[in-house]
């Protein structure tokens, strides 16, 4: 039997590919992993399976493809604007359809503010939160961000080709997964060339560059980010690849600071893609997390 399931639903007016693990039935505690750039749900193929194999098979596992990524398809119809706002919106009409209520939120790189959004906006859904290099603190944002924040204070165009000249191309794809990781063998080098593949089709690049540009609007909302832990003090796993330096360790450690005995914290020997070469390290801390906090 396959260790998951692919699938595509319509919600929200695009058609959303998702990868589908373990039991479906409203019992069925959820994890919802949301990926980060340059990837998509393809990220989670090897996570999926270890978090539901032998006896850990009761969890139900759904890992989306933001639009924009993967093979989440939006109808030029439908006008779509590439926002960490509707990104929120998107995923959200996504478990509405499934008629998933509540769920423990994994979020990667992109897909830690548009799930934080989305606990914003219904905060009874969240049980637990797993922060896998996903920032909501100013410290975790590293100087990989200072032709971005050049970016975000002019919009000119000449930034905006920078930008595209220097992140959107094969070298930095490929650098995302093995910078910082200690042993290169970890890394399937499909993983980097089919995301290199993927931002080759027609359009893509725009696309990104304006999501690129939106990621801005994520740094005003960390106070609120924070005062959602805060309050709804649900438990928080951070589990950082501590070489990463798109999202520097800082931003892992400043949930510890900020929140004491709420986290538990991990700094792995990993780069950004701890999830590629530390993948059964992530999902025992994962399984256990879930164990402790009785979800």
């Amino acid at each position: 039997m396959a260790p998951y399931t692919n699938n595509t639903v319509e919600a929200d007016g695009i058609n959303i590919f998702y990868r589908e693990a373990g039991p479906n039935d409203p019992s069925t505690p959820v994890i919802l992993l949301i990926h980060g750039f340059p990837t998509s749900s393809h990220q989670y193929r090897n996570l999926i399976p270890a978090l539901t194999a032998g006896s850990n098979n009761k969890y139900r596992i759904i890992a989306p493809d933001l639009p924009g990524f993967g093979f989440t398809e939006v109808p030029e119809s439908r006008k779509y604007k590439y926002t960490f706002e509707n990104f929120a919106l998107s995923i959200e009409a996504l478990l509405d359809v499934l008629n998933v209520k509540k769920y423990t939120l994994y979020g990667f790189d992109y897909g830690a503010p548009t799930g934080f959004r989305m606990a914003l906006r219904r905060p009874e859904s969240i049980q637990a939160i797993i922060s896998q290099n996903g920032n909501a603190y100013e410290e975790g944002l590293g100087d990989f961000w200072n032709p971005l924040r050049n970016y975000w204070a002019s919009g000119l165009e000449e930034h905006r080709a920078i930008i595209r000249d220097t992140l959107l191309i094969y070298k930095t794809h490929k650098m995302q997964y093995t910078l910082g990781t200690p042993d290169l063998t970890t890394i399937s080098p499909e993983t980097y060339t089919l995301d290199d593949a993927l931002m080759l089709r027609p359009g893509i690049k725009d696309i990104q560059l304006d999501i690129f540009y939106d990621y801005q609007t994520n740094l005003p909302l960390y106070p609120k980010f924070q005062e959602f832990f805060k309050s709804s003090k649900v438990p928080i796993l951070a589990a950082w690849g501590k070489h990463d330096i798109i999202f520097v360790s800082p931003g892992a450690e400043a949930f510890k600071k900020d929140l004491g005995d709420q986290v538990e914290l991990h700094l792995l020997d990993a780069g950004h893609f701890a999830v590629e070469s530390h993948t059964d390290v992530l999902a025992d801390l994962i399984l256990k997390f879930l164990e402790t906090n009785g979800i």
